[in-house]
This record gives structure tokens, C-alpha cells and sequence, in this order.
């Protein structure tokens, strides 16, 4: 559920919990990642701005586009750039990321763009060292939100890109120390996953709260990808809860112009909602007959006098008693010899009350 997402990135973490984290994964037979990615930084940096948020800022580490990217998409999307420079910074390591090019802005041949840009910008050119962009990210929020308590969120457009300059233990690394960081409100980040071994987007995966993913709606063949795949989509979405559990859901996105938008899933060429419930190798439902078998069974404690008084003898009289009353001891009168019978003869009346008492006489049954 993409509002699902949304909110829970929003409203960011209680308390002495982790800051809830979101991987978008995508594939090159649906690559809609970043457009779900826009339109959760569209969303979050307008509620940022407008003070509707637990984030009074957010760090966009920007490893896929550039900032002038991201300076277009806010203009675009109308989002006030004046406003956004006071809550919005993008941490560039996509112009140099390595540092390549010093040299030749030393020599003079490089044009820094940068006094072209209307967001905030700052440059970082050593991505290999996780433990510096790490310190990069948290300096940059303090700079937002100042020295108080106020949180940030973080966005990384690219993990995939991260994961080209260091190792996946640095980048997990990274991940969980952003969670544990009492100055960070909310993550999420891009992942492509067929670029990567299973084992990385698991790992991945297992330092996420939220793990959405971008299918095709129709698969194909690997030879042959179909235009329905590029203009609609499924959107499978798992929610990590705190106490343990997991719940998934899944909705339609459709692509166009550029826009995404998200529906919940309709009907079509067969497909209905009971194809999303799970196989499992037992009915669920009973049929008919097992219906009417279900109603013919006697419970074991339901009175079956067909009419006639019912007595149980409740071991709480005296055998002398009884026998004044008549013969309570039977269930009914015995009209087949076939069916048996229990008599019960207490060992003398100096038995205890309580040894024989019914543990179900105070069920009304």
C-alpha cells in the first residue's frame, strides 16, 4: 500500500525503536523503482515543508542523478524551492564521487555547476569511505534542524550504486547505524535487484522494515518483454511489524507520462483477487454433505431427553437418600439392554464434600 508507506515514513520512529527503513526493489523487466521513489520524496518533502511531519528535514544522498535532477523534479512538481532550502539538502556524490575530477578543476577546464543549482547542494568525493558518509549525512542534518532533538530522513536513490564503491557489509553497516541514530526520523532507498547476488538484496531486505517490489503485471519470456510491462505493474508491499509479524499486500501502479499512480488491484484477463490467497493443501470451506454431517453430531454435554426428564446423580447425596426418591442413579429409564450404564456408590458417608463434587457444576449445561 503505497499511502501505508507513505504515513509509516512520515510519522518515522517512537521512542527508543529503530527509524523504519524502505528498500524499493526493481528489475530491468519492470525498472519503476525511482518512479515510486520520486513520488515518496514528492509526498514526504511537501509534509516536510509544511511542518506535517516528524522530519523537520531530509538528506538526499544523490548517487544516480544529479542534483540539478532533483532541483527540476521539485520546480515541476511545484514544491516552493525557496521553502525547500531550509529543509531540503542534497549530499552530491554523483559529480565526483571519487574525486577524479580535482584535477582537472585545478587546471581550469571543469565548469562547476553548482552556483547553477536552486537546491542546496554540497559535493562528496570519497563514497568508498562508508564511515565519512555516514558522519557527512548526520553533519548535514544538524545543519537543518540545528542542535535539538528534531529528527531528518534519508533518502539514497541508488543502493545498487553504493553497493559499485564498497562492500555490502559497509553498506548493512551504514543502514543500521542510520536506524540506531536518535537524530534519524526515516530511510528508504532504491535497490535493483537483478544487478546484485540473492544474498546482497537479502541482506538488504532483512535491514528493512518495508520491502516493496515492482513487477510486471503479465510475465514474459526472456526474449520478449511485452508494452503492457511497461505501463502497469503490480506492487507488492511487506510491513515488518514490531511485534514480530508480517503482512503483505499488493496493488496495481500504472505509469504514464512520467506520473505513477496506484489502484487497488482490479480484475483482469482472469486474474481476481482469490489468485492472491495462498495454495494451501486443505479445503477451507466445507461442502455440503460435510455441512449436514457437522449438524447431526451430538455434542457430548448436550441433553438428549427426547422429552423425558433427565436426572444425574451428583454424588453429593447419600445413597440412603436416593433410594427415598426413587432410582436417580440412572440417565433415564434403560429401554435397551444393549446400551450400558454407569452407577456410582460413594465408599461412606464420612467421605469428603469436596471429593466428589462435579468440577462443571457451575456450567449451565
Amino acid at each position: 500500500m503505497a499511502e501505508s508507506i507513505f504515513r509509516t515514513l512520515r510519522d518515522g520512529a517512537l521512542e527508543g525503536e529503530l527509524a523504519p527503513t524502505l528498500t524499493i526493489k526493481d528489475s530491468l523487466s519492470s525498472p519503476f523503482a525511482f518512479h515510486v521513489f520520486s513520488h515518496i520524496l514528492l509526498q514526504l518533502s511537501s509534509h516536510i515543508i509544511a511542518q506535517k511531519s516528524q522530519s523537520h528535514g531530509i538528506v538526499i544522498v544523490a548517487l544516480s542523478r544529479s542534483p540539478s535532477f532533483y532541483a527540476a523534479l521539485f520546480k515541476n512538481k511545484g514544491v516552493e524551492l525557496a521553502s525547500s532550502n531550509t529543509r531540503v539538502h542534497v549530499l552530491d556524490c554523483y559529480t565526483d564521487p571519487l574525486g577524479w575530477k580535482d584535477k582537472t578543476r585545478e587546471s581550469g577546464n571543469f565548469i562547476d555547476p553548482s552556483h547553477e543549482i536552486s537546491i542546496s547542494t554540497s559535493c562528496y568525493k570519497t563514497v568508498k569511505d562508508i564511515d565519512k558518509l555516514f558522519l557527512a549525512i548526520t553533519e548535514l542534518g544538524r545543519g537543518l534542524v540545528g542542535e535539538n532533538k528534531a529528527r531528518i530522513c534519508v533518502a539514497i536513490d541508488s543502493l545498487s550504486e553504493l553497493l559499485r564503491h564498497a562492500s555490502l557489509q559497509s553498506v548493512a553497516s551504514l543502514l543500521s547505524n542510520l536506524r540506531s541514530n536518535d537524530q534519524i526520523s526515516s530511510i528508504f532507498g532504491l535497490l535493483h535487484s537483478d544487478l546484485h547476488e540473492e544474498r546482497t538484496a537479502a541482506a538488504l531486505e532483512y535491514m528493512s522494515s518495508i520491502v516493496a517490489s515492482v513487477e510486471p503485471a503479465h510475465h514474459s519470456s526472456e526474449n520478449s518483454l511485452t508494452e503492457k510491462n511497461f505501463t502497469k505493474g503490480k506492487f507488492n508491499v511487506r510491513f515488518k511489524r514490531r511485534n514480530g509479524r508480517v503482512r503483505a499486500t499488493c496493488e496495481e501502479f500504472k505509469v504514464e507520462a512520467g506520473e505513477i499512480s496506484f489502484a487497488s488491484f482490479s480484475a483482469e484477463d482472469g486474474t481476481t483477487i482469490s489468485g492472491l490467497l495462498p495454495k494451501v493443501q486443505f479445503n477451507l470451506q466445507l461442502s455440503e454433505k460435510e455441512q449436514n454431517d457437522r449438524a447431526k453430531v451430538v455434542l457430548p454435554f448436550e441433553h438428549q431427553g427426547n422429552g423425558r426428564p433427565i436426572q444425574i446423580y451428583d454424588g453429593r447425596r447419600s445413597l440412603e437418600e436416593n433410594s427415598s426418591e426413587g432410582p436417580p442413579l440412572s440417565r433415564g429409564k434403560k429401554e435397551d439392554s444393549s446400551l450400558g450404564e454407569i452407577i456410582y456408590f460413594r465408599d461412606s458417608d464420612d467421605e469428603m464434600p469436596d471429593s466428589d463434587e462435579d468440577p462443571d457444576d457451575d456450567l449451565d449445561i
